[in-house]
């Protein structure tokens, strides 16, 4: 899996989708303008030591990107999408991008990928979730689908065994 950030503005955010990259084995693109230095001491901290085992690139701009992803099958999470990110089959190498905070993917872009827009649910008139909680949603989903393939499916207690129960 890709999760692509298209000019990311806060670092905590970027941080904390950078650590779920890592616990998925998920790869993470950066495209400029970025808020913040790469080395930004609130990025780390919120990817806590976890930043080191991150796959990242960084483009200069979004045309970057796609010539050096030329076959990138690209899914664009939008509060703007028709269909909700349940709708659509994700494939193992599929790229999910995001937008800044401030204002999403360019409407633009949108257009160009219409079929490929997807969208969470929401009650009212809220504008959109937390960056980090809408990359960990919508990424878990595409993961699910491909089930988990490569994931750990249990884990163990610390001071006691599953078998005492």
């Amino acid at each position: 899996m890709n999760v692509v950030l298209l000019e990311p503005e806060i670092p905590a955010n970027t941080g904390n989708i950078g650590r779920t990259c890592v616990a998925t084995g998920t790869r993470l693109h950066l495209i400029e303008p970025l808020g913040f230095r790469i080395d930004e001491k609130e990025l780390r901290r919120a990817g806590l030591d976890y930043w080191k085992d991150l796959d990242v690139s960084v483009y200069k701009n979004y045309q970057e990107f796609l010539e050096k992803n030329p076959k990138a099958k690209i899914f664009m999470a939008t509060t703007k999408a028709q269909h909700a990110y349940t709708q659509v089959e994700y494939d193992p190498d599929c790229y999910i991008m995001f937008g800044k905070e401030s204002a999403g993917i360019p409407e633009e872009l949108l257009l160009a990928n219409k079929q490929n827009t997807v969208r969470i649910p929401m009650v009212g008139d809220i504008r959109s979730l937390n960056l980090a909680n809408s990359v960990a949603i919508i990424l878990y989903e595409a993961l699910r689908q491909n089930n988990f393939e490569g994931m750990r499916m249990e884990g163990q207690l610390h001071r006691h065994s599953w078998d005492e129960a």
